[in-house]
């Protein structure tokens, strides 16, 4: 499990991003339990999240956070990522972010990706 910690804060909201490699749906529902494990992302607003699997298609869960889910998804289609859960953590500031909270999980999803292609 690959955790980058926190990418950015904007009006009170921060947001990370986690990843790491699953085998099917199982895989992806054990990722998920695993890192809600850990306190922090527990108790976080959202933890969105989306797969390519080879078994399996694209699947995604938006955890609240309508769309966020579908932003991954296509992100991760593109880099030709299969078979790796990417999850952006979102805990909510209290201020409404429109459109921009789509711009925020871009930016986590693209760090994860770069870390990712950096480790090799």
């Amino acid at each position: 499990m690959r955790k980058l910690g926190e990418i950015l804060r904007d009006r009170g909201s921060r947001y990370a991003v986690s990843g790491g490699p699953v085998a099917g749906r199982a895989g992806v529902e054990a990722f998920l339990a695993e890192l809600k494990r850990e306190k922090r992302y527990a108790k976080a607003t959202h933890n969105t999240w989306a797969a390519v699997l080879t078994e399996g298609g694209a699947v995604k869960g938006d955890d609240g956070e309508s769309g966020a889910g579908a932003v991954i998804l296509k992100m991760l289609e593109r880099a030709e990522l299969r078979d790796h859960v990417v999850v952006v953590t979102r805990w909510y500031g209290g201020v409404h972010l429109g459109g921009d909270r789509f711009a925020h999980v871009v930016t986590c999803v693209r760090a994860y990706l770069d870390d990712l292609g950096r480790a090799g």
